[in-house]
């Protein structure tokens, strides 16, 4: 629904507010890479949650402002003037900047929220605990589908028949429900502390493998040369992508390993863990890949302005919000 907004209170064209949404969704997307990465090597998943919770918060509250106060957007169109204002650097500023912490916001929590969830079930003791975290994964992608489909249902329709106001009112005080929900819970989570960043261990692999290309992995007792790392359950890597267990290969043990069995130059010699985890991520790209064009389509814009010139009438008293017609997308 915000191409509706960008259009008729900032006097976009239809293409130059689609390509503003799209870049702030592709935002939103690539700071997951950061959020989950801050999480994992210095903050936690509580702090990076809350962090991302406010500034999501103080985007919305700022998004909400656009429609309070009449300096922050351009006037009205004259009803019979093709001439509209254009609006000015600093409308421009207040509104990317209320964006830019919505997808700060949204890079901090959507890559910790279920991983966080997860951790408070999570009883490796219980031997029930994979049919937990199963129940888990699908209470929390049934609850998200079904947030998605009131936010394009409910929500939409409270914006196109209340106006902007209430309609940026609306999610604002939601959020601020949520924040207030997961701060009072915080003395019964579960909070596991964060460990070396899994980025840069993957990493560590690609260069320790590549330094270590010309060696061979064909020894009568290869296994023994495998580095497993101290806390390590892995014990031996698998045969497929074989290059990459040259980074765990131990060449000399005197010059790559400290006294107490840690490597002395993790970019040289990795764990085997750590090449396992590494072929997990290239296993998933093929899957991955798959999914591109389908986010292409459900991020396009222009359903919903196709959507608009539509006769929409359910009955003479209902008519369905252009913004609404997304739920195909999710539903299906």
């Amino acid at each position: 629904n915000m191409i509706l907004y960008l259009i008729n209170g900032y006097h976009l064209e239809a293409a130059s507010g689609s390509v503003i949404l799209s870049l702030w969704n592709a935002a939103s997307n690539t700071m997951a890479i950061f959020g989950a990465f801050l999480s994992d090597s210095y903050l936690g998943r509580f702090r990076v949650i809350a962090l991302g919770t406010c500034s999501s918060l103080v985007g919305m509250t700022l998004l909400w402002s656009t429609s309070v106060f009449p300096w922050m957007k351009p006037s009205p169109c004259p009803e019979f003037d093709q001439g509209c204002e254009t609006a000015t650097p600093l409308q421009f500023l207040v509104l990317y900047t209320s964006f830019a912490l919505i997808s700060v916001g949204a890079g901090c929590v959507r890559p910790c929220s279920i991983a966080f969830g997860a951790d408070q079930v999570n009883n490796k003791e219980d031997p029930n605990n994979e049919r937990v975290l199963d129940s888990f994964f699908q209470w929390y992608y049934g609850s998200t589908g079904l947030s998605a489909v009131i936010a394009l249902t409910l929500v939409v329709y409270i914006q196109d028949q209340f106006g902007w106001l209430i309609g940026f009112a609306v999610p604002a005080s939601l959020m601020v429900l949520s924040l207030m929900a997961f701060l009072l819970g915080s003395p019964l989570y579960v909070q596991v502390n964060p460990k070396k960043s899994l980025f840069i261990g993957l990493i560590q692999v690609s260069v320790a493998a590549f330094r270590k290309r010309k060696i061979s992995l064909s020894l009568p007792d290869a296994v023994a040369h495998y580095f497993n790392g101290n806390d390590s359950n892995i014990r031996t890597p698998t045969d497929d992508l074989r290059c990459l267990n040259k980074a765990c290969f131990i060449v000399d043990a005197e010059r790559e390993l400290n006294p107490d069995g840690s490597a002395k130059d993790p970019w040289s010699l990795s764990t085997v863990e750590n090449v396992e985890s590494l072929k997990a991520v290239l296993r998933l790209i093929p899957m991955w890949s798959t999914g591109v064009m389908m986010l292409v389509i459900l991020n396009n814009n222009f359903t919903t302005l196709q959507a608009k010139i539509m006769d929409r009438h359910i009955t003479s008293g209902f008519e369905i919000p252009p913004g609404s017609f997304g739920v195909i997308s999710v539903v299906t």
